[in-house]
Formats: structure tokens, C-alpha cells, sequence
């Protein structure tokens, strides 16, 4: 004998169909704004595998280009445990094509400043990679640049000055490529940020700088290191006494506070600490109980 089965002649309508995969589809939580996205919403990267809603990476990489000075973009996660860095091909594929091409001007413009053997011609209407020829010594060589033909310094970037020491031409500063000045002296407009070297403008404000692209903080007078002068002392005597661009009574605010929030993190860690002493008998009975069931559980029975 033969059974007949019957046929289901339902059929599914798109809108239907929509809503059982969005049902079916995982969601997953945004490190950056702690919102849930479905996967098409996400963005992977690729060196460290870190996910991330698309909206908040675009916004990240847009950000990171703008004060970044050309430095490698990292994962946003702070935590990132690879330490990833975003390719070329991502950024590109997520700002805008001036972002982009902002983003390939500065890196490449940090690769310049950073490398011993290139510099840019110090001609204020030329901006000209040079190629520096280094001796085994480190002594200042002479540089041509190869648009305009100009032989200066690689040390001071002035005219060369074979008879004469760097040091001696520290009494004025020298125009960049964008035609601003650069030098040592206190004055000066732009200067270099002690560690990693990147020109560093200061238009208006305080003295204590921090480089964006290092993090390194110094004093913009003297390039002293401030990195651990969370009280300003270092404007408190010596040359740049009373130089940092704030009143007194700003400057001894600002000493309260971190005295303050110093006084509370002990106070806090004071009023905790008998708490713990106190709770961690509990805590370690709790802990011994769950040891006890879980050998319990694998034990084999006795007969």
C-alpha cells in the first residue's frame, strides 16, 4: 500500500523572511559605544581580529588621521592584546578619499622627519625630500637639494658652514617648507619634541606641551621632561620660573585638585581595606565549599 503525503502550499513572503533571519541572527556588542549590531553592522579588523560597529571605527579613524601626525593607527582597544594596527586598505575603504590622502601626506611626512637619511630642503618656497649622505662619525654633512640646487646643514639646516659650528648659527631660526620658522631658541614657533623628534607648533596657550604623536610631556622653554611633575614645580624656580602661561591662584588649584584626588584614592583605600580584612574569611570559606562540591561531583561512587 502507498501513503500519500501531503504538501505544505504555504509560501513565505519576503517580509517574513526577513524577520525570521534578523531573528536568527546574532548580535554583537560594539566595544566602543557598548550598542549591539547584527554582523553586517561590523567591521573586523584584520591584524588583531578586534570587532567594532562600523559608525564608531569610521568616526576612530577620522579622529586618530586629525591628531595623529601621521602615526600608525592602533586598535582602539585599549586592551587589544595583539596590538593591532589598521592597514592602509581599511582606512581607505572607511574615510573619505581626503581623509585618505590627509592620512598618506602625514604618514609620510613622520617617515621623513624620522629617518637619519632624508630631510626636508629648508627653502621656504621648496618642499624637496633630500637624501643625506651620514659619516661614520656623525658629523653634520653637506646637503643638496636636488629642485633648487641649495647646499645646506644637515644638522642646523642652515647654508653650509664648513669653518664653522652648528652652534654658531643657533642666532637665527630658519624657515621650513610652509615658510614658519623652526629653531632652539625660546621664541621660536616650532620646535622638536625631545623623543621622537616630530616638529611641534605652539600657536597660543600654557607651557607644558605634550607631543601627540609620543605622548612625551616637556616644557616648551627648555624641553625639560614633565612627564612626572604632576605638581608644575618645575615653574616654580629656575628659568622658566613663572613662565607655564597661568596665574598663580590657577596654578594652586590645580595643586588642589590633584592633592585632593590623591587624599580621596587614600581615604578610599583606608575605609576598604578593613572591609576586605574583614570579609575575607567569608570569601575563602565560599571558595572551599565550591572546591569541595566540584571533587564531590567527580568522585566515583562507593559501593
Amino acid at each position: 500500500m502507498g501513503s500519500t503525503g501531503k504538501t505544505c502550499s504555504y509560501t513565505m513572503t519576503a517580509d517574513e523572511s526577513e524577520a525570521g533571519e534578523l531573528a536568527l541572527e546574532p548580535l554583537l556588542t560594539c566595544k566602543l559605544c557598548l550598542s549591539e549590531y547584527s554582523l553586517d553592522k561590523m567591521t573586523t579588523l584584520q591584524e588583531c581580529s578586534c570587532i567594532f560597529c562600523t559608525s564608531c571605527l569610521k568616526q576612530y579613524m577620522q579622529l586618530a588621521i586629525q591628531e595623529g601626525c601621521g602615526s600608525p593607527i592602533t586598535c582602539p582597544d585599549m586592551v587589544c592584546l595583539n596590538h593591532g594596527t589598521l592597514q592602509e586598505a581599511e582606512i581607505a575603504c572607511l574615510v573619505p578619499v581626503d581623509q585618505f590622502q590627509l592620512y598618506k601626506r602625514l604618514k609620510f611626512e613622520r617617515e621623513v622627519h624620522l629617518d637619519p637619511q632624508r630631510t626636508w630642503c629648508p627653502a621656504a618656497d621648496c618642499q624637496t625630500v633630500c637624501h643625506v649622505a651620514l659619516r661614520e662619525s656623525g658629523a653634520p654633512v653637506p646637503v643638496e637639494c636636488p629642485a633648487c640646487h641649495l647646499i645646506f646643514c644637515s644638522s642646523c639646516k642652515e647654508a653650509w658652514h664648513p669653518q664653522r659650528l652648528c652652534q654658531e648659527n643657533q642666532t637665527s631660526p630658519v624657515p621650513n617648507e610652509q615658510g614658519s620658522l623652526i629653531g632652539m631658541e625660546t621664541e621660536a614657533p616650532i620646535k622638536q619634541c625631545p623623543v621622537c623628534r616630530i616638529y611641534i607648533e605652539r600657536n597660543e596657550g600654557c607651557a607644558q606641551m605634550m607631543c601627540k604623536n609620543c605622548k612625551h610631556t616637556f616644557c616648551w622653554y627648555c624641553l625639560q621632561n614633565l612627564d612626572n611633575d604632576i605638581f608644575l614645580r618645575h615653574y616654580d624656580r629656575g628659568p622658566c620660573r613663572n613662565k607655564l602661561g597661568h596665574s598663580r591662584a590657577s596654578v594652586m588649584w590645580n595643586r588642589t585638585q590633584v592633592v585632593g584626588i590623591l587624599v580621596g584614592l587614600g581615604i578610599i583605600a583606608l575605609v576598604t581595606s578593613p572591609l576586605l580584612l574583614v570579609a575575607s574569611p567569608c570569601i575563602i570559606c565560599c571558595i572551599c565549599k565550591s572546591c569541595r562540591s566540584k571533587k564531590k561531583k567527580h568522585s566515583p561512587p562507593t559501593t
